[in-house]
């Protein structure tokens, strides 16, 4: 009995200490995360090296997942929304989400939109007919993708874009600007987009950036901007 007197008086003693109402914290809302790449880190040498491709995708994509997450604390509404919509209604957020939101939307599709050389099949019979009605050939498509981004000042992105109406177009961004966004002058559906950011390329061309763009023709994975064309396609048809 005194054995047990003396454990009831511990433990009302543990509780009187104990601070009212005290709560473990709860964990920051963490609701966007670092995609993995679809390829390995060496995938795309010769045109992205290895050490490009894991500095760029574990450094400053990472960075960008990290800074948009601290921000869900500050506009609780991100917990909830995809990347695409925080980028329709970026007008209703801060610049630090704007461009890390920014970052990591830019960066998902850019992985996704990358294959091995010689990996990456040929634009779609409906992809290339739109190509020839909007740009004249193929070839001046592609010369108009490298002229926006060589011509881009500064960071930035050059984007060959689905306007709302089904049309083509290629503009291009500044820092992590994009198509999506309710800000940004020409708006569209992106469906290739290449970061012309110096962290893209600058440890491999140096400040080549050109040479950069026009080898990267050789990794785009036009399988998978195919799939966005249709998506595009569809959105607009529904």
């Amino acid at each position: 009995m005194l054995r047990a007197s003396l454990l009831s008086l511990a433990c009302a003693a543990l509780v009187a200490v104990a601070p009212s109402g005290a709560r473990a914290a709860e964990p920051a809302a963490t609701p966007f995360t670092l995609p993995a790449l679809p390829y390995a880190v060496d995938a795309l040498a010769p045109v992205i090296d290895a050490r490009t491709m894991e500095i760029h995708h574990g450094r400053h994509h990472k960075a960008y997942v990290d800074n948009l997450n601290a921000k869900v604390a500050e506009f609780p509404a991100l917990a909830d929304a995809s990347i695409e919509d925080v980028m329709a209604n970026i007008s209703d957020y801060d610049t630090a989400v704007r461009n890390n939101g920014g970052g990591h939307y830019n960066h998902s599709l850019f992985w996704s939109v990358m294959a091995a050389p010689g990996q990456g099949g040929a634009p779609s019979a409906a992809l290339a007919a739109r190509i020839t009605q909007d740009f004249g050939s193929d070839a001046d498509f592609r010369k108009a993708f490298a002229d926006a981004a060589a011509k881009q000042f500064g960071s930035g992105w050059a984007w060959l874009i689905a306007r709302p109406d089904g049309s083509l177009a290629v503009t291009s961004t500044p820092n992590q600007d994009n198509p999506l966004m309710d800000v940004v002058e020409t708006r569209g559906t992106p469906l290739l987009g290449i970061d012309v950011w110096e962290h893209a390329y600058y440890l491999q061309y140096q400040n080549k950036r050109a040479d950069y763009a026009k080898a990267w023709w050789d990794v785009v994975d036009w399988k998978a901007v195919n799939t966005r064309y249709e998506a595009a396609m569809q959105a607009k048809a529904d």
